[in-house]
């Protein structure tokens, strides 16, 4: 029995390339290319060695060269020739000034809505409503009843259009108790007593309460800040050190105000051997 077997195909890329390295006309456009690199360049300096050629399609090859501008390392200019059918002269198709595997790109671009960070708004900036925002909910809404609606706005303060949702209050606990004012920090580690115990300490309302309140210490590194139950600082209002005569608060100087004792200035000219004004 004999076995035919059908010859392999070569695929278009294959008969493109091959094609393609065989075109001395477009494979000697490299004078060309570069020419066309250095028009477009600032500097014809700019344009670097040739690093050789791609096979784009048929009939069309790229040049590339090196690209020696400060600040472009592993970038390369890529110029682009052509021809038409049996035509023995390469045109310019394009010239384009491209990354290669060992350049230094910008991060992508993303959105400044995404690109905030905490404390990157300052005075006079405003941020866009965000009708979606995950962290807020529906506030109250009026019932139409004056004597409830009264009760809930005025006294009640439920006045806002949105709050907190579950989500908002648990991102905000989070962010709050791993921070700075949290148990973790270096002054609560070293501090002797918690802050859920000390008498400086205004809890807050509502489910943050549950661990958390505002520092209303002055001396306190955390005066007017939102602190955990545990978090703590050696402005304590019930710790102690064993008293010292330097310790804080110092005792008022004393001061004896009967005796003068004459200090001269020196706009006063000093007096000559005995007692006469020096010339």
């Amino acid at each position: 029995m004999v076995t035919i077997t059908a010859p392999a195909t070569r695929t278009p890329t294959r008969r493109v390339a091959a094609r393609s390295s065989r075109d001395a006309v477009l494979n000697g456009a490299a004078d060309l290319a570069r020419a066309a690199a250095q028009e477009v360049a600032e500097r014809p300096d700019d344009v670097g060695e040739h690093l050789g050629t791609f096979f784009e399609d048929e009939r069309v090859v790229s040049h590339r060269f090196a690209a020696t501008m400060r600040g472009y390392r592993g970038w390369h200019w890529t110029v682009t020739v052509t021809r038409v059918p049996r035509g023995r002269a390469a045109t310019i198709s394009e010239v384009e000034l491209l990354p290669g595997d060992e350049a230094i790109l910008a991060p992508a671009w993303l959105p400044w809505s995404e690109r905030l960070r905490p404390g990157d708004v300052g005075p006079g900036d405003v941020l866009p409503f965000r009708a979606d925002d995950p962290r807020l909910e529906p506030g109250y809404t009026a019932t139409g009843d004056p004597e409830v609606d009264e009760v809930a706005i005025d006294e009640l303060a439920l006045a806002r259009t949105r709050v907190l949702s579950p989500q908002g209050r648990a991102e905000a606990a989070e962010r709050w108790y791993r921070g700075s004012r949290g148990p973790t920090s270096a002054g609560s580690v070293a501090a002797a007593a918690e802050c859920t115990d000390c008498a400086f300490l205004i809890p807050l309302s509502g489910p943050m309460g549950q661990l958390f309140g505002v520092c209303a210490n002055e001396w306190s590194p955390d005066d007017g800040k939102v602190v955990s139950l545990d978090h703590g600082c050696g402005a304590h209002s019930e710790t102690d050190v064993e008293a010292h005569p330097t310790d804080w608060p110092a005792p008022a100087p004393l001061i004896d105000e009967n005796e003068i004792e004459p200090v001269a200035t020196a706009d006063e000219a000093p007096e000559a051997a005995g007692g006469e004004p020096s010339a």
